[in-house]
């Protein structure tokens, strides 16, 4: 029994002897590593370590830039005012419906003004009565029948019965809240028959139609605006793009922020605009005929400036460029590169300078 035990232990280290030769002896590490190597060929990843990189190709060409800026503004009023009145008084009238258009001129609320109304009537006679008095006097003066400081008193007396009348009349005008400028009226705040004070809100009057559009530009962009430039923008509001033109700028920059302030105006005629919109602007500032534009990815920010890659007799050539303006895709080069030259423009973590290059792609 012992003995059928001895046996299958040297068997089990026969075994385990064979499977250590096998796959942990030096041999058979070097055998492995043989065969790793005899399968990297040409086409192996050795193979392409020294070989060209696989590049696309940029042909530089010169093109016209607009250039534009992006910044944010509100959507204000043409015109907008808080209606109140100038007098105080019982509110008699309300000549308006909420949210609805209304003219120039056009009477909205009218305050008790009867007692006004008997005044003028009662100075009207008075006038009349200084008319033919006066009319009486210039005739007896003509015949030397009177003074001429008792025609004077007598045209005196008129002229201040009519001074008398104007004033009326503008105490009656105050009673009448009309429209100062044409536009859509808000919700009103007063009622009829209730008593209204020149503290009393009435209602607001808004003009939207032009819009004015209010942003403000960072200072160094204050050489390129002037009147008429043009401005594109949208609102959340609407899906629609809108344009502006600029009118006004603010004469000076402010403190705080180092930004002038800038007003556009942009047509409205279908009320797609709300006052105290939030608008993202897209602002046109100059068009250059003649420049470098190049996709952003091929230019390798340096220390002291920034290069590209260009394609020179089949190897990467290193090229110290200045940048200037940038958009979403590309960036301006101002000096560095000249029409004809071969920019790369993929592959750049992979250069270096005079390594082999293979063009895949030409653009």
């Amino acid at each position: 029994m012992k003995t059928r035990y001895i046996v299958y232990i040297l068997l089990a280290l026969v075994v385990g002897y064979l499977i250590y030769n096998k796959f942990f002896s030096e041999r058979a590490k070097k055998i492995a590593t043989a065969n790793t190597a005899g399968g990297k060929g040409k086409g192996g990843k050795g193979g392409r370590k020294n070989g060209p990189i696989p590049v696309k190709i940029l042909i530089v060409r010169d093109t016209t830039l607009d250039n534009a800026i992006d910044v944010t503004g509100t959507i204000d009023a043409n015109e907008k005012v808080n209606l109140v009145s100038e007098t105080a008084g019982t509110i008699t009238g309300i000549y308006f419906k909420e949210g609805t258009y209304v003219k120039k001129g056009q009477l909205l609320v009218k305050v008790y003004n009867q007692d006004l109304q008997a005044s003028l009537a009662q100075n009207n006679y008075q006038v009349a009565l200084a008319k033919q008095n006066e009319y009486r006097n210039s005739v007896l003066l003509k015949k030397e029948a009177i003074s001429q400081q008792e025609y004077d008193t007598s045209l005196t007396s008129l002229n201040t019965l009519k001074a008398q009348a104007d004033v009326i009349k503008a105490q009656i005008a105050k009673t009448e809240i009309r429209a100062p400028f044409s536009g859509t009226i808000g919700l009103r705040s007063v009622s009829p028959g209730g008593y209204l004070s020149p503290s009393t809100p009435i209602a607001t009057l808004v003009n939207i139609d032009p819009a004015k559009l209010t942003f403000s530009v960072p200072e160094r962009y204050l050489p390129l605006l002037k009147k008429g430039s043009k401005v594109k923008f949208n609102v959340a509001s609407s899906r629609d793009n809108f344009n502006a033109s600029v009118y006004a700028i603010e004469p000076a920059i402010d403190y705080n922020s180092r930004t002038i302030t800038v007003r556009a105006s942009a047509p409205n005629p279908k009320n797609l605009l709300t006052a105290g919109s939030f608008a993202k602007i897209n602002l046109s500032l100059d068009q250059i005929p003649k420049t470098i534009m190049v996709p952003t990815e091929c230019v390798v920010p340096d220390l002291k400036s920034s290069k590209v890659y260009v394609y020179h007799n089949g190897l990467a050539q290193p090229r110290s460029v200045k940048t200037d303006i940038r958009t979403d895709t590309k960036v301006q080069i101002i000096d560095g590169l000249k029409a004809g030259d071969s920019v790369v423009v993929s592959g750049i973590i992979q250069m270096r300078p005079k390594v082999p290059l293979k063009i895949v792609k030409v653009s």
